[in-house]
């Protein structure tokens, strides 16, 4: 006769207790979530305390009450679209044109030897030159209209992108494209087929980052003879030391490119669902 089930006993109905320093680990995403809030929230708080109590001047650091007022101010007058349009507008142009240069460069540099001797030298060295230097030349060259500011847009990013790029082709294994001459696929239907969709999740995460460089340098590319834009009224208030208006262009600069960045998160899931297991 079989002996009954024993009940569970209280020990094993306890729950395992949440593991969050394990390396590599997934955690519940309540608890993802909650540090990311808990520190923003412990951020604001510090500033609210710091300001309220009056240890620091508001010259040099503005209650969160004065910046959501600037906020709505600038909202009320069209002031704030204005500039963010204008701002998007430049990131999403200069970002674009170095991409498009250098995802076939990168890709030429990364499965060719011949394209990486050749390319490679002059890129490692302008990519260690500041852009902000480049400003008065762009000036000299472009005048002061957009295409001066998509130039700096462009110097910035583009010389790291495209090494950022040749990387990721690299990452492909040779295994894959030597099987694939087996299967009788020219060089040329192997690079399309085989390298460039084994490769494309890496150059989405290089898209990722670049772009939220592009929203760095914003400030540089609207640094001189802009009349709009978030970086230029950064640069305005400078002047009259209104910190208010610094630290909401600052706020809106970054929340905009935390948009940017999600996007490209949540896309990544979309396209390379199959990429993520290997993370």
């Amino acid at each position: 006769m079989n002996e009954p089930l024993s009940s569970p006993r209280p020990t094993e109905l306890r729950r395992q207790p949440v593991r969050l320093l394990e390396l590599r680990r997934e955690i519940p995403r309540r608890w993802y979530l909650g540090a990311g809030v808990s520190f923003v929230a412990l951020f604001l708080v510090a500033w609210i305390v710091v300001t309220a109590g009056q240890w620091v001047s508001p010259i040099f650091l503005p209650s969160p009450l004065a910046v959501l007022a600037e906020l709505q101010s600038q909202a009320a007058s069209g002031v704030l679209w204005q500039d963010l349009w204008a701002s998007v507008y430049r990131i999403m142009v200069g970002w674009v044109l170095s991409t498009a240069l250098a995802v076939p460069i990168g890709v030429l540099m990364g499965n060719f030897r011949f394209f990486e001797g050749l390319f490679e030298p002059f890129i490692d060295l302008v990519r260690y030159m500041p852009a902000v230097a480049f400003v008065p030349l762009t000036i000299l060259w472009l005048g002061v209209g957009d295409a001066q500011k998509f130039a700096i847009l462009f110097i910035g990013v583009f010389f790291q992108q495209v090494l950022m790029i040749m990387d990721n082709v690299k990452t492909v294994p040779r295994e894959m494209i030597q099987v694939s001459y087996t299967f009788g696929l020219s060089q040329w239907e192997i690079l399309r087929s085989v390298i460039l969709p084994a490769a494309m999740p890496g150059i989405w995460d290089t898209f990722r980052i670049t772009v939220g460089w592009a929203w760095t340098y914003l400030v540089v590319a609207e640094l001189v003879a802009a009349n709009v834009g978030l970086g230029y009224r950064i640069m305005r208030a400078q002047r009259f030391l209104e910190t208010d208006q610094i630290i909401l262009g600052i706020l809106i600069i970054g929340l905009l490119g935390l948009c940017t960045d999600y996007l490209f998160k949540w896309s990544y899931r979309r396209l390379f669902p199959w990429a993520l297991q290997s993370r």
